[in-house]
């Protein structure tokens, strides 16, 4: 073979194998992208729910506009007349594998008052109704269960309209990240529940390799669990909270802390209702309830229904190496006075 033939042949390799790499370099894109899902959901005025939701971990983009117009493309001063049956709407962009339609739900439905028809804080008119709009058929079927457990909290029937998703026209550009751009605007909803996004935020992962245990990384970023009995904190009562190791986000209180005789530390409960995340866990052959931490996505434990039949017959079942412990003379100076009123 001659050398300019086997110059001819390796320059064809060559060209083949990045042709290759670019094509899967290329469909790796594609995965990742596709990987995100939408969902629109309505609940009065926009602006609030745009900053409430843009702060939550797991939701990659937002986008205020007008969902099921009548008109196309209509402007904010046509919703306004409430002729268009549009919704001031947001577009929520979310990664599935950080956050569920389910969390997403559970959330909106703390921040509105899906008992009300046309209205929500001090805006009135159709344009500020409650409203989920989906575009895929498995969607509904979450929906409909979620609205089925909301549905017990209230004596009034849930007037939240659940619709297929028409159209949706983005909002003029001074809407977009309203509160962002103008942080003492009007808002009716409470943004403190998410204001924590941003007080505990998850490190980087080389740094959470340098501050943590080798024992506290596997537990929280790999799933691992800690030896029975070998934790510091499961003979500990004393008063306080015990926090996100990883984060310092409040998970559980000492006030909810019991002798589960299992060798883990063991709860009946968390601090409060969006402190923990639940997730089916088919590991190991079998069919669990793994509890993670909502803020730093941490692997905290699992979750049984043997516990204390007169606290709710839960048990929390957490390893101790995903948890600080802060006493409770130690709160204020550590952050947590909020917390200090449940010890009074």
């Amino acid at each position: 073979m001659t050398i300019s033939k086997r110059i001819v042949i390796a320059t064809v390799l060559l060209l083949g194998g990045a042709i290759i790499i670019a094509g899967l370099y290329s469909l790796k894109k594609q995965q990742k992208k596709s990987i995100t899902k939408k969902i629109h959901l309505a609940g009065g005025c926009f602006w609030g729910i745009e900053a409430y939701f843009s702060r939550i971990p797991g939701i990659v983009s937002t986008e205020v506009g007008y969902a099921n117009s009548n008109v196309k493309n209509p402007s904010y001063k046509e919703v306004s007349t409430g002729k268009t049956g549009a919704a001031e709407t947001v577009m929520i962009e979310y990664d599935p594998n950080t956050i569920s339609l389910s969390e997403i739900l559970h959330h909106f439905f703390s921040i509105i008052n899906p008992t009300i028809i046309n209205r929500q804080g001090n805006d009135a008119g159709s344009q500020y109704r409650t409203g989920i709009y989906y575009k895929e058929s498995a969607d509904k079927t979450i929906i409909d269960r979620i609205i089925g457990e909301e549905s017990q909290k209230y004596a009034l029937p849930i007037v939240t309209e659940v619709e297929e998703l028409k159209n949706f026209y983005k909002a003029e550009e001074y809407h977009q990240n309203y509160l962002k751009k103008n942080p003492n605007g009007y808002c009716h909803i409470d943004l403190t529940p998410v204001m924590k996004y941003e007080k505990y935020k998850k490190p980087a992962q080389e740094k959470l390799k340098e501050i943590l245990s080798d024992i506290q990384y596997r537990v929280t970023q790999e799933n691992a669990t800690e030896s029975p009995f070998s934790s510091r904190y499961e003979n500990n009562f004393s008063e306080g909270i015990y926090v996100d190791v990883v984060t310092g986000e409040p998970l559980f209180s000492s006030k909810d802390k019991y002798d589960a005789g299992c060798g883990w530390p063991s709860f009946t409960q968390p601090i409060n209702n969006n402190a923990v995340k639940e997730k089916i866990d088919g590991s190991h052959g079998l069919y669990r309830t793994e509890v993670r931490s909502s803020i730093g996505d941490s692997h905290l434990g699992h979750m049984f229904d043997d516990g204390p039949k007169d606290k709710g017959g839960m048990r929390y079942c957490i390893n101790g190496a995903a948890l600080r412990f802060i006493p409770v003379d130690e709160l204020k100076s550590s952050g947590y006075a909020e917390y200090e009123d449940m010890f009074k």
